[in-house]
């Protein structure tokens, strides 16, 4: 059963920013053809949006599972989790972080949320993930775990 899903979507100003290769493949096509010159752009265009779009993560909680992107973890070595927002999230990217943990930020989300391991056998500490609303995700983490040893 899902608790809680979220998908980490690119914000309007990434694709607004992704233009940018439209007037660029205008100034490489249109001295040799105005028609290349703006169907390359046009083309250039959609393959951007189409990555952000094919490459856009998801936070999955379920009553067994937490899922990032395309790693799992079972609910049942989740340790502490932590909302992280502001400042405290820019330290938790920047200063704070341990170089073994693993990631699923994006640099569009500024707040994170900090999921530990308890699996001894397993090298990373805890999970940093981007989340816009990382309670939400912490309430569906902790309710998962009740759930679990209950």
């Amino acid at each position: 059963m899902t608790i809680y899903r979220e998908k980490l979507w690119p914000t309007p100003w990434l694709y607004v920013s992704t233009a940018l290769v439209i007037p660029a493949s205008l100034l490489v096509f249109l001295p040799i053809n105005v028609f290349v010159g703006i169907a390359a752009g046009l083309v250039l265009y959609g393959a951007c949006v189409f990555i952000l779009l094919a490459t856009t993560p998801t936070i999955e909680v379920t009553d067994t599972t937490f899922t990032a992107g395309k790693a799992r973890m079972p609910i049942s070595i989740v340790g502490a989790t932590e909302a992280f927002t502001g400042d405290e999230a820019r330290s938790e990217r920047g200063p704070r972080l341990d170089a073994r943990s693993w990631l699923l930020i994006r640099g569009w989300i500024s707040p994170i949320v900090r999921i530990e391991v308890l699996d001894v056998k397993d090298p990373v500490p805890y999970w940093l993930v981007s989340s816009r609303h990382p309670e939400a995700l912490v309430s569906a983490v902790e309710s998962a775990k009740t759930a679990v040893a209950g």
